[in-house]
Protein backbone atom coordinates (compact mmCIF):
# COMPACT_ATOMS: atom_id res chain seq x y z
CA UNK A 1 0.00 0.00 0.00
CA UNK A 2 0.78 3.63 -0.72
CA UNK A 3 1.77 5.43 2.43
CA UNK A 4 0.62 8.98 2.08
CA UNK A 5 3.63 11.20 2.67
CA UNK A 6 3.53 13.17 5.59
CA UNK A 7 0.74 15.91 5.16
CA UNK A 8 1.21 18.46 7.99
CA UNK A 9 4.32 20.36 9.86
CA UNK A 10 3.51 19.01 13.16
CA UNK A 11 3.49 15.87 12.41
CA UNK A 12 6.72 16.43 10.63
CA UNK A 13 8.84 18.20 12.92
CA UNK A 14 7.77 16.07 15.40
CA UNK A 15 9.48 13.07 13.18
CA UNK A 16 12.55 14.75 12.87
CA UNK A 17 12.64 15.16 16.43
CA UNK A 18 12.61 11.65 16.87
CA UNK A 19 16.14 11.57 15.89
CA UNK A 20 15.70 8.50 13.08
CA UNK A 21 13.63 6.85 10.76
CA UNK A 22 12.66 3.04 10.14
CA UNK A 23 16.45 2.13 11.78
CA UNK A 24 18.37 4.41 10.06
CA UNK A 25 20.50 6.90 12.01
CA UNK A 26 20.38 10.49 10.62
CA UNK A 27 21.39 13.72 11.29
CA UNK A 28 18.92 15.29 13.68
CA UNK A 29 20.24 17.57 15.55
CA UNK A 30 22.04 21.07 15.11
CA UNK A 31 25.17 19.79 16.36
CA UNK A 32 25.39 17.25 13.07
CA UNK A 33 25.00 20.34 11.18
CA UNK A 34 27.37 19.90 7.42
CA UNK A 35 30.63 21.56 7.50
CA UNK A 36 29.60 24.43 5.31
CA UNK A 37 29.49 28.04 4.90
CA UNK A 38 26.28 29.72 6.06
CA UNK A 39 25.67 30.25 2.02
CA UNK A 40 26.87 27.10 0.76
CA UNK A 41 24.15 25.29 3.33
CA UNK A 42 21.65 27.75 2.31
CA UNK A 43 22.09 26.97 -1.52
CA UNK A 44 22.17 23.10 -0.72
CA UNK A 45 19.34 23.18 0.64
CA UNK A 46 17.01 25.54 -1.09
CA UNK A 47 18.54 22.94 -4.21
CA UNK A 48 17.38 19.36 -2.45
CA UNK A 49 14.27 21.38 -1.46
CA UNK A 50 13.46 22.29 -5.21
CA UNK A 51 14.63 18.39 -5.84
CA UNK A 52 11.73 16.91 -3.43
CA UNK A 53 9.46 19.25 -4.96
CA UNK A 54 10.46 17.98 -8.52
CA UNK A 55 9.81 14.37 -6.72
CA UNK A 56 6.57 15.23 -5.77
CA UNK A 57 5.09 16.71 -8.47
CA UNK A 58 6.44 13.53 -10.50
CA UNK A 59 4.27 11.25 -7.95
CA UNK A 60 1.35 13.22 -6.91
CA UNK A 61 0.76 14.52 -11.04
CA UNK A 62 2.06 11.86 -13.03
CA UNK A 63 2.03 8.80 -10.61
CA UNK A 64 5.66 8.00 -10.74
CA UNK A 65 7.70 7.42 -8.38
CA UNK A 66 11.86 8.84 -9.11
CA UNK A 67 12.92 7.82 -5.36
CA UNK A 68 12.11 5.06 -3.20
CA UNK A 69 9.75 6.03 -0.59
CA UNK A 70 12.64 4.86 2.33
CA UNK A 71 15.35 7.54 0.62
CA UNK A 72 12.79 10.33 -0.15
CA UNK A 73 11.62 9.72 3.56
CA UNK A 74 15.40 10.20 4.54
CA UNK A 75 15.86 12.75 2.36
CA UNK A 76 12.95 14.48 3.99
CA UNK A 77 14.83 14.51 7.54
CA UNK A 78 17.74 15.58 5.97
CA UNK A 79 16.17 18.56 4.52
CA UNK A 80 14.51 19.36 7.66
CA UNK A 81 17.43 18.62 9.37
CA UNK A 82 19.43 21.47 7.55
CA UNK A 83 16.65 24.01 7.55
CA UNK A 84 17.15 23.70 11.84
CA UNK A 85 20.62 24.58 11.20
CA UNK A 86 20.27 27.66 9.35
CA UNK A 87 17.24 28.24 12.32
CA UNK A 88 14.84 28.37 9.37
CA UNK A 89 11.25 27.19 11.04
CA UNK A 90 9.26 27.14 7.19
CA UNK A 91 9.63 22.76 7.51
CA UNK A 92 9.43 21.86 3.63
CA UNK A 93 5.94 20.37 3.42
CA UNK A 94 6.42 17.39 1.12
CA UNK A 95 2.57 16.72 -0.15
CA UNK A 96 1.37 18.51 -3.59
CA UNK A 97 -1.99 18.61 -4.49
CA UNK A 98 -2.39 16.89 -7.93
CA UNK A 99 -3.13 19.71 -10.74
CA UNK A 100 -7.00 19.43 -11.96
CA UNK A 101 -6.87 18.96 -15.63
CA UNK A 102 -8.56 16.67 -18.32
CA UNK A 103 -6.44 13.69 -17.16
CA UNK A 104 -7.37 13.62 -13.30
CA UNK A 105 -10.38 12.38 -11.22
CA UNK A 106 -11.54 12.96 -7.77
CA UNK A 107 -11.32 9.58 -5.51
CA UNK A 108 -14.84 8.77 -5.01
CA UNK A 109 -13.93 7.78 -1.10
CA UNK A 110 -10.21 9.50 -0.23
CA UNK A 111 -7.55 6.98 -0.13
CA UNK A 112 -6.10 7.65 3.24
CA UNK A 113 -1.97 7.82 4.16
CA UNK A 114 -0.57 5.55 6.67
CA UNK A 115 1.19 6.93 9.17
CA UNK A 116 4.56 4.79 10.15
CA UNK A 117 4.83 2.93 13.45
CA UNK A 118 8.27 1.42 15.34
CA UNK A 119 8.26 -1.40 17.77
CA UNK A 120 7.11 0.72 20.78
CA UNK A 121 4.56 2.11 17.97
CA UNK A 122 3.00 -0.94 17.14
CA UNK A 123 2.90 -2.19 21.21
CA UNK A 124 0.74 0.77 21.79
CA UNK A 125 -1.07 0.63 18.96
CA UNK A 126 -2.17 -3.21 19.33
CA UNK A 127 -2.97 -2.22 22.95
CA UNK A 128 -5.79 -0.02 22.57
CA UNK A 129 -7.41 -1.95 19.74
CA UNK A 130 -9.66 -4.42 19.39
CA UNK A 131 -10.51 -6.49 16.62
CA UNK A 132 -7.01 -6.30 14.75
CA UNK A 133 -5.81 -7.32 11.51
CA UNK A 134 -2.65 -7.28 9.37
CA UNK A 135 -2.06 -7.80 5.96
CA UNK A 136 1.36 -7.84 3.55
CA UNK A 137 2.32 -3.66 2.48
CA UNK A 138 2.49 -4.55 -1.02
CA UNK A 139 5.02 -2.25 -2.90
CA UNK A 140 3.33 -1.11 -5.94
CA UNK A 141 1.15 1.50 -7.48
CA UNK A 142 -2.40 2.13 -5.15
CA UNK A 143 -5.86 2.13 -7.01
CA UNK A 144 -9.47 3.21 -6.80
CA UNK A 145 -11.68 0.69 -8.53
CA UNK A 146 -14.86 1.83 -8.55
CA UNK A 147 -18.19 -0.39 -9.99
CA UNK A 148 -21.25 0.48 -11.08
CA UNK A 149 -23.82 -2.48 -11.07
CA UNK A 150 -20.65 -4.63 -11.49
CA UNK A 151 -18.81 -3.01 -14.71
CA UNK A 152 -15.60 -0.86 -14.04
CA UNK A 153 -16.58 2.49 -14.62
CA UNK A 154 -13.29 4.70 -13.40
CA UNK A 155 -9.73 3.71 -11.88
CA UNK A 156 -7.98 6.41 -10.34
CA UNK A 157 -4.10 6.39 -9.31
CA UNK A 158 -3.50 7.25 -5.80
CA UNK A 159 -2.24 10.97 -6.59
CA UNK A 160 -2.62 12.84 -3.29
CA UNK A 161 -5.27 10.82 -2.18
CA UNK A 162 -7.67 13.09 -2.45
CA UNK A 163 -7.57 13.21 -6.78
CA UNK A 164 -5.37 11.42 -8.58
CA UNK A 165 -4.50 10.46 -12.66
CA UNK A 166 -7.84 8.47 -14.63
CA UNK A 167 -5.89 4.96 -15.32
CA UNK A 168 -9.35 3.66 -16.39
CA UNK A 169 -8.67 3.10 -20.00
CA UNK A 170 -5.25 1.52 -19.05
CA UNK A 171 -6.81 -0.49 -15.91
CA UNK A 172 -9.35 -2.08 -18.37
CA UNK A 173 -6.65 -3.48 -20.36
CA UNK A 174 -5.13 -5.52 -17.46
CA UNK A 175 -6.25 -9.52 -17.30
CA UNK A 176 -5.85 -9.11 -12.96
CA UNK A 177 -8.29 -6.40 -12.93
CA UNK A 178 -12.12 -7.52 -13.79
CA UNK A 179 -13.89 -5.42 -16.08
CA UNK A 180 -17.27 -6.98 -14.74
CA UNK A 181 -18.00 -8.28 -10.97
CA UNK A 182 -19.55 -11.74 -10.66
CA UNK A 183 -22.71 -10.12 -9.25
CA UNK A 184 -24.11 -6.79 -10.20
CA UNK A 185 -22.53 -4.67 -7.21
CA UNK A 186 -21.75 -1.15 -6.74
CA UNK A 187 -18.96 -0.38 -4.56
CA UNK A 188 -15.20 0.83 -4.32
CA UNK A 189 -12.28 -0.93 -3.59
CA UNK A 190 -8.63 0.72 -3.55
CA UNK A 191 -5.75 -1.39 -3.35
CA UNK A 192 -2.15 -1.92 -5.15
CA UNK A 193 -1.25 -2.70 -9.13
CA UNK A 194 1.99 -4.62 -8.65
CA UNK A 195 4.75 -6.21 -11.16
CA UNK A 196 4.05 -10.22 -10.56
CA UNK A 197 7.15 -11.85 -9.35
CA UNK A 198 8.00 -15.62 -8.71
CA UNK A 199 8.48 -16.57 -5.14
CA UNK A 200 9.78 -13.34 -4.33
CA UNK A 201 11.56 -12.96 -1.02
CA UNK A 202 11.83 -9.63 0.37
CA UNK A 203 14.34 -10.64 2.85
CA UNK A 204 16.94 -11.25 -0.19
CA UNK A 205 15.91 -9.36 -3.00
CA UNK A 206 15.00 -5.90 -1.34
CA UNK A 207 15.80 -3.66 -4.16
CA UNK A 208 13.99 -5.29 -6.82
CA UNK A 209 12.77 -2.40 -8.35
CA UNK A 210 8.59 -4.16 -8.62
CA UNK A 211 6.92 -0.47 -7.89
CA UNK A 212 9.06 1.27 -10.37
CA UNK A 213 8.76 -1.62 -13.32
CA UNK A 214 4.48 -1.68 -12.56
CA UNK A 215 4.91 2.20 -12.55
CA UNK A 216 6.84 2.25 -15.91
CA UNK A 217 3.98 -0.18 -17.14
CA UNK A 218 1.16 1.90 -16.04
CA UNK A 219 3.26 5.27 -17.71
CA UNK A 220 3.53 3.23 -21.32
CA UNK A 221 1.50 4.44 -24.07
CA UNK A 222 1.08 1.05 -25.96
CA UNK A 223 2.59 -1.69 -23.78
CA UNK A 224 2.63 -5.07 -25.23
CA UNK A 225 0.37 -8.14 -23.94
CA UNK A 226 3.05 -9.47 -21.74
CA UNK A 227 3.60 -6.28 -20.00
CA UNK A 228 -0.20 -6.02 -19.44
CA UNK A 229 -0.24 -9.60 -18.10
CA UNK A 230 2.51 -9.13 -15.98
CA UNK A 231 0.82 -6.29 -13.64
CA UNK A 232 -1.16 -8.11 -10.20
CA UNK A 233 -4.06 -7.04 -8.29
CA UNK A 234 -4.54 -6.54 -4.64
CA UNK A 235 -7.31 -5.54 -2.97
CA UNK A 236 -6.38 -3.92 0.51
CA UNK A 237 -10.01 -2.07 1.76
CA UNK A 238 -13.25 -2.14 0.29
CA UNK A 239 -14.52 1.22 1.93
CA UNK A 240 -18.08 0.93 1.64
CA UNK A 241 -17.99 -3.07 2.26
CA UNK A 242 -19.72 -4.48 5.02
CA UNK A 243 -18.10 -3.84 8.58
CA UNK A 244 -17.71 -6.99 9.80
CA UNK A 245 -13.97 -7.92 8.65
CA UNK A 246 -14.62 -11.58 8.31
CA UNK A 247 -17.87 -10.81 5.91
CA UNK A 248 -15.73 -8.35 4.07
CA UNK A 249 -13.21 -10.79 3.37
CA UNK A 250 -15.88 -13.37 2.61
CA UNK A 251 -17.30 -11.14 0.02
CA UNK A 252 -13.98 -10.33 -1.49
CA UNK A 253 -13.33 -14.04 -1.60
CA UNK A 254 -16.62 -14.77 -3.94
CA UNK A 255 -15.51 -11.61 -6.20
CA UNK A 256 -12.50 -13.42 -7.19
CA UNK A 257 -10.63 -11.08 -5.16
CA UNK A 258 -7.92 -12.66 -2.96
CA UNK A 259 -7.63 -9.83 -0.42
CA UNK A 260 -8.08 -12.79 2.28
CA UNK A 261 -5.20 -15.11 1.30
CA UNK A 262 -3.08 -12.03 2.89
CA UNK A 263 -5.41 -10.74 5.51
CA UNK A 264 -5.28 -12.50 9.23
CA UNK A 265 -6.37 -11.43 12.67
CA UNK A 266 -3.91 -10.79 15.15
CA UNK A 267 -4.30 -10.23 19.09
CA UNK A 268 -0.92 -9.32 20.21
CA UNK A 269 2.70 -7.77 19.01
CA UNK A 270 3.96 -11.08 18.89
CA UNK A 271 1.37 -12.31 16.15
CA UNK A 272 1.94 -9.26 14.18
CA UNK A 273 6.17 -9.80 14.70
CA UNK A 274 5.47 -13.18 13.47
CA UNK A 275 3.37 -12.68 10.18
CA UNK A 276 5.65 -9.71 9.44
CA UNK A 277 8.65 -11.97 9.51
CA UNK A 278 6.82 -14.68 7.36
CA UNK A 279 6.01 -11.75 4.68
CA UNK A 280 10.07 -10.91 4.87
CA UNK A 281 11.37 -14.21 4.85
CA UNK A 282 8.68 -16.26 2.66
CA UNK A 283 7.80 -16.71 -0.62
CA UNK A 284 5.46 -13.83 -2.08
CA UNK A 285 3.95 -12.82 -5.67
CA UNK A 286 4.67 -9.73 -4.83
CA UNK A 287 7.30 -7.42 -3.27
CA UNK A 288 6.71 -5.74 0.08
CA UNK A 289 8.01 -3.07 2.22
CA UNK A 290 6.49 -4.08 5.74
CA UNK A 291 2.50 -5.15 6.68
CA UNK A 292 -0.40 -3.08 7.85
CA UNK A 293 -2.28 -3.30 11.17
CA UNK A 294 -5.91 -2.20 11.23
CA UNK A 295 -8.80 -2.62 13.21
CA UNK A 296 -11.91 -3.89 11.64
CA UNK A 297 -14.33 -1.01 12.56
CA UNK A 298 -13.65 2.43 10.72
CA UNK A 299 -15.84 5.07 10.27
CA UNK A 300 -18.39 5.89 7.75
CA UNK A 301 -16.87 6.79 4.16
CA UNK A 302 -17.97 10.58 4.28
CA UNK A 303 -15.12 11.04 6.87
CA UNK A 304 -11.89 9.71 5.21
CA UNK A 305 -9.29 12.05 4.02
CA UNK A 306 -6.02 11.71 2.60
CA UNK A 307 -4.39 11.91 6.04
CA UNK A 308 -3.28 8.82 7.68
CA UNK A 309 -6.14 7.53 9.96
CA UNK A 310 -6.00 6.19 13.60
CA UNK A 311 -7.39 3.33 13.33
CA UNK A 312 -4.21 1.72 11.30
CA UNK A 313 -0.45 1.94 11.12
CA UNK A 314 2.17 0.79 8.88
CA UNK A 315 4.83 -1.32 10.18
CA UNK A 316 8.00 -1.30 7.67
CA UNK A 317 10.35 -3.67 7.77
CA UNK A 318 13.73 -2.45 8.82
CA UNK A 319 15.37 -0.10 6.23
CA UNK A 320 16.99 -2.10 3.44
CA UNK A 321 18.56 1.52 2.12
CA UNK A 322 20.45 4.42 3.93
CA UNK A 323 20.81 7.92 2.52
CA UNK A 324 24.18 8.69 3.13
CA UNK A 325 26.34 11.47 2.56
CA UNK A 326 29.75 11.20 1.34
CA UNK A 327 32.81 12.69 3.45
CA UNK A 328 35.50 11.96 1.56
CA UNK A 329 36.73 9.71 -1.74
CA UNK A 330 39.62 7.63 -1.11
CA UNK A 331 41.38 5.70 -4.27
CA UNK A 332 43.27 2.25 -3.14
CA UNK A 333 45.79 0.83 -5.34
CA UNK A 334 46.03 -2.82 -4.90
CA UNK A 335 48.69 -5.30 -5.43
CA UNK A 336 47.94 -6.07 -9.20
CA UNK A 337 47.70 -2.48 -9.65
CA UNK A 338 43.74 -2.23 -10.18
CA UNK A 339 42.35 0.94 -8.46
CA UNK A 340 39.53 0.78 -6.37
CA UNK A 341 37.61 4.48 -5.27
CA UNK A 342 36.36 4.12 -2.07
CA UNK A 343 34.10 6.71 -0.78
CA UNK A 344 33.80 7.64 3.14
CA UNK A 345 30.91 8.29 4.69
CA UNK A 346 28.93 10.38 7.49
CA UNK A 347 28.28 7.30 9.51
CA UNK A 348 24.79 5.39 9.20
CA UNK A 349 23.44 1.98 10.61
CA UNK A 350 21.42 -0.01 8.27
CA UNK A 351 20.53 -3.53 9.73
CA UNK A 352 22.08 -3.14 12.73
CA UNK A 353 25.58 -2.33 11.21
CA UNK A 354 27.60 1.03 11.45
CA UNK A 355 28.26 2.13 7.87
CA UNK A 356 31.35 4.75 6.99
CA UNK A 357 33.02 3.40 3.90
CA UNK A 358 32.03 1.48 0.69
CA UNK A 359 33.70 0.50 -2.13
CA UNK A 360 32.46 1.49 -5.78
CA UNK A 361 34.41 -1.19 -7.07
CA UNK A 362 35.61 -0.02 -10.03
CA UNK A 363 37.67 3.70 -11.63
CA UNK A 364 35.28 3.80 -14.60
CA UNK A 365 32.10 3.28 -12.18
CA UNK A 366 33.38 6.21 -10.08
CA UNK A 367 34.12 8.27 -13.24
CA UNK A 368 30.54 7.67 -14.66
CA UNK A 369 28.80 8.47 -11.43
CA UNK A 370 31.45 11.16 -10.15
CA UNK A 371 31.13 11.18 -6.82
CA UNK A 372 32.88 14.27 -4.90
CA UNK A 373 32.15 14.95 -0.94
CA UNK A 374 29.14 16.35 -0.14
CA UNK A 375 27.12 14.35 -2.69
CA UNK A 376 24.28 12.08 -1.08
CA UNK A 377 24.29 7.90 -2.37
CA UNK A 378 21.84 5.08 -1.84
CA UNK A 379 23.87 1.97 0.20
CA UNK A 380 22.21 -1.25 1.04
CA UNK A 381 23.51 -4.18 1.97
CA UNK A 382 24.42 -6.91 -0.14
CA UNK A 383 23.76 -10.36 1.55
CA UNK A 384 22.83 -8.58 4.54
CA UNK A 385 26.55 -8.06 5.49
CA UNK A 386 28.61 -5.85 2.25
CA UNK A 387 27.86 -2.24 2.12
CA UNK A 388 26.86 -1.55 -1.62
CA UNK A 389 26.75 1.90 -2.93
CA UNK A 390 23.52 1.52 -5.41
CA UNK A 391 22.52 5.32 -7.10
CA UNK A 392 24.01 8.82 -6.39
CA UNK A 393 20.57 10.12 -4.99
CA UNK A 394 21.58 13.83 -5.35
CA UNK A 395 25.28 15.80 -5.91
CA UNK A 396 25.99 18.73 -3.85
CA UNK A 397 26.06 21.92 -6.09
CA UNK A 398 29.57 22.48 -5.31
CA UNK A 399 32.22 20.10 -7.07
CA UNK A 400 35.41 19.03 -4.89
CA UNK A 401 38.46 19.05 -7.40
CA UNK A 402 39.62 15.70 -7.40
CA UNK A 403 42.58 13.76 -9.26
CA UNK A 404 42.38 10.06 -9.48
CA UNK A 405 45.10 7.82 -10.70
CA UNK A 406 45.79 6.73 -14.02
CA UNK A 407 45.17 3.12 -14.80
CA UNK A 408 48.11 3.06 -17.22
CA UNK A 409 50.38 3.74 -14.14
CA UNK A 410 49.81 0.98 -12.70
CA UNK A 411 49.88 -2.85 -13.68
CA UNK A 412 50.59 -6.28 -12.31
CA UNK A 413 54.57 -5.65 -12.49
CA UNK A 414 54.37 -2.08 -11.27
CA UNK A 415 55.57 -0.68 -7.60
CA UNK A 416 58.01 -3.11 -5.97
CA UNK A 417 59.34 -0.41 -5.03
CA UNK A 418 58.45 2.80 -2.74
CA UNK A 419 58.32 6.12 -4.80
CA UNK A 420 55.87 8.85 -4.61
CA UNK A 421 53.70 7.33 -6.43
CA UNK A 422 54.04 3.99 -5.51
CA UNK A 423 53.09 3.79 -1.55
CA UNK A 424 49.29 2.21 -1.96
CA UNK A 425 50.46 -0.79 -4.28
CA UNK A 426 53.73 -1.43 -2.61
CA UNK A 427 52.05 -1.75 0.91
CA UNK A 428 49.05 -4.10 -0.62
CA UNK A 429 52.01 -6.12 -1.95
CA UNK A 430 53.60 -6.15 1.36
CA UNK A 431 50.10 -7.43 3.04
CA UNK A 432 49.87 -9.78 0.66
CA UNK A 433 53.36 -11.27 1.23
CA UNK A 434 52.16 -11.04 5.27
CA UNK A 435 49.05 -13.74 4.17
CA UNK A 436 51.38 -15.43 2.15
CA UNK A 437 54.07 -16.41 4.05
CA UNK A 438 52.16 -16.26 7.17
CA UNK A 439 53.38 -13.53 8.87
CA UNK A 440 51.69 -13.63 12.21
CA UNK A 441 51.06 -10.19 13.69
CA UNK A 442 52.57 -8.60 10.77
CA UNK A 443 49.49 -6.61 9.39
CA UNK A 444 48.80 -3.74 6.92
CA UNK A 445 49.42 -0.95 9.72
CA UNK A 446 52.62 -2.42 10.69
CA UNK A 447 54.15 -2.00 6.91
CA UNK A 448 52.60 1.49 7.22
CA UNK A 449 54.93 2.15 10.02
CA UNK A 450 57.68 0.85 8.84
CA UNK A 451 57.27 2.42 5.01
CA UNK A 452 56.69 5.59 6.73
CA UNK A 453 59.89 5.29 8.85
CA UNK A 454 61.79 4.66 5.70
CA UNK A 455 62.74 0.74 6.93
CA UNK A 456 61.11 -1.24 4.56
CA UNK A 457 61.68 0.85 1.15
CA UNK A 458 60.50 -2.49 -1.24
CA UNK A 459 59.39 -5.33 -1.05
CA UNK A 460 61.51 -7.67 0.64
CA UNK A 461 63.71 -4.71 2.21
CA UNK A 462 62.54 -6.54 5.40
CA UNK A 463 64.38 -9.53 5.17
CA UNK A 464 68.26 -7.39 5.91
CA UNK A 465 66.23 -4.99 8.33
CA UNK A 466 67.88 -4.96 12.33
CA UNK A 467 65.95 -4.88 15.63
CA UNK A 468 67.28 -1.29 15.92
CA UNK A 469 65.74 -0.21 12.50
CA UNK A 470 62.49 -1.64 13.32
CA UNK A 471 62.01 0.25 16.98
CA UNK A 472 62.80 3.77 14.52
CA UNK A 473 58.98 2.60 13.55
CA UNK A 474 56.18 4.51 15.56
CA UNK A 475 54.62 1.91 17.74
CA UNK A 476 57.53 -0.70 17.80
CA UNK A 477 59.39 -1.46 20.61
CA UNK A 478 62.42 -3.66 21.87
CA UNK A 479 59.73 -6.61 22.46
CA UNK A 480 57.57 -5.81 19.30
CA UNK A 481 60.66 -5.48 17.36
CA UNK A 482 61.88 -9.04 18.40
CA UNK A 483 58.47 -10.65 17.70
CA UNK A 484 58.92 -8.86 14.31
CA UNK A 485 62.50 -10.18 13.59
CA UNK A 486 61.25 -13.55 14.24
CA UNK A 487 58.95 -13.91 12.04
CA UNK A 488 60.72 -12.43 9.19
CA UNK A 489 63.45 -15.42 10.10
CA UNK A 490 60.72 -17.99 10.42
CA UNK A 491 59.29 -16.66 6.61
CA UNK A 492 63.08 -17.58 5.18
CA UNK A 493 62.51 -20.71 5.67
CA UNK A 494 58.75 -21.38 3.87
CA UNK A 495 58.29 -23.27 0.89
CA UNK A 496 59.19 -22.43 -2.50
CA UNK A 497 55.54 -22.93 -4.01
CA UNK A 498 54.61 -19.79 -1.04
CA UNK A 499 57.44 -17.85 -1.97
CA UNK A 500 56.42 -17.79 -5.34
CA UNK A 501 52.72 -16.56 -4.57
CA UNK A 502 53.97 -13.87 -2.21
CA UNK A 503 55.84 -12.70 -5.08
CA UNK A 504 53.07 -12.49 -7.29
CA UNK A 505 53.76 -15.42 -9.87
CA UNK A 506 50.22 -15.18 -12.38
CA UNK A 507 48.02 -18.12 -12.41
CA UNK A 508 49.90 -21.12 -14.38
CA UNK A 509 53.23 -20.54 -12.77
CA UNK A 510 53.52 -23.61 -10.33
CA UNK A 511 56.32 -24.24 -8.14
CA UNK A 512 55.83 -28.19 -9.66
CA UNK A 513 57.03 -27.11 -12.61
CA UNK A 514 60.58 -27.11 -11.50
CA UNK A 515 62.96 -24.48 -9.31
CA UNK A 516 63.47 -20.54 -10.33
CA UNK A 517 66.09 -20.76 -12.80
CA UNK A 518 64.19 -23.65 -14.31
CA UNK A 519 60.79 -21.34 -14.95
CA UNK A 520 62.41 -18.54 -15.87
CA UNK A 521 63.80 -20.08 -18.77
CA UNK A 522 60.71 -21.10 -20.13
CA UNK A 523 59.81 -19.46 -23.53
CA UNK A 524 56.02 -17.93 -24.63
CA UNK A 525 55.35 -21.26 -26.51
CA UNK A 526 56.14 -23.37 -23.04
CA UNK A 527 53.78 -21.84 -21.03
CA UNK A 528 51.55 -22.30 -23.81
CA UNK A 529 52.16 -25.91 -24.03
CA UNK A 530 51.40 -26.96 -20.79
CA UNK A 531 47.08 -27.09 -19.63
CA UNK A 532 45.24 -24.38 -18.38
CA UNK A 533 47.85 -21.72 -19.84
CA UNK A 534 46.28 -20.20 -22.79
CA UNK A 535 48.00 -17.24 -24.44
CA UNK A 536 46.74 -14.22 -22.29
CA UNK A 537 48.51 -15.99 -19.38
CA UNK A 538 51.91 -17.41 -21.11
CA UNK A 539 52.38 -13.50 -22.26
CA UNK A 540 52.45 -12.73 -18.48
CA UNK A 541 54.21 -15.05 -17.02
CA UNK A 542 56.83 -14.11 -19.38
CA UNK A 543 56.67 -10.33 -18.90
CA UNK A 544 56.81 -11.50 -14.98
CA UNK A 545 60.30 -14.20 -14.68
CA UNK A 546 61.81 -11.29 -17.27
CA UNK A 547 61.28 -7.85 -15.16
CA UNK A 548 64.38 -6.97 -13.80
CA UNK A 549 62.64 -6.07 -10.18
CA UNK A 550 61.35 -9.65 -10.27
CA UNK A 551 64.90 -11.35 -11.44
CA UNK A 552 66.06 -8.92 -8.38
CA UNK A 553 64.43 -10.14 -5.90
CA UNK A 554 64.61 -13.88 -7.34
CA UNK A 555 69.02 -13.40 -6.60
CA UNK A 556 68.40 -11.64 -3.38
CA UNK A 557 66.70 -15.25 -2.33
CA UNK A 558 69.25 -17.07 -4.11
CA UNK A 559 71.59 -15.03 -1.56
CA UNK A 560 69.57 -15.37 1.31
CA UNK A 561 69.42 -19.56 0.93
CA UNK A 562 65.58 -19.96 0.42
CA UNK A 563 64.70 -23.05 -1.50
CA UNK A 564 63.64 -23.11 -5.16
CA UNK A 565 65.76 -20.24 -5.65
Amino acid sequence: MDTNRKTCRRWLSAWVLSAGLMGVTLFAQASDCPNWSREQLAQESQALTERIARWDTAYHDQGESLIDDELYDQAVVRLANWQACLGDTALHQPLTKVTRSSGTLDHPVAQTGLNKADDDGVRRFISRRDDLWIQPKVDGVAVTLRYEEGELMEAVSRGDGERGQNWTARVQQLPAVPNTLPTPLSAVFQGELYWKMNNHIQARNPASGARGTVAGAMAQKSPVKHTLEQVGLFIWDWPDGPTDMAARLAQLTALGFDTADYTHPINAQHDAAGWRDTWFNGPLPFATDGVVLKQAERPGVRRWSSSPPEWAVAWKYPAQQALAQVRGVEFRIGRTGRVTPLLWLYPVTLEGRRISRVSLGSLERWETWDVRPGDHIAVTLAGLTIPQATEVVWQTLERAALSAPSPERYHSLSCFTHTQDCGAQLLARLSFLSDQLALQGVSEGTWQALIKAGVVTDLLGWMTVTSEQLQQAHGIGDVRAAALMSQFEAAQAAPYAQWLAALGVPPGGSAELGHWNVLADYTRADWEAIPSVGPVRAEALVAFFSHPDVQRMAVQLHQAGVEGF
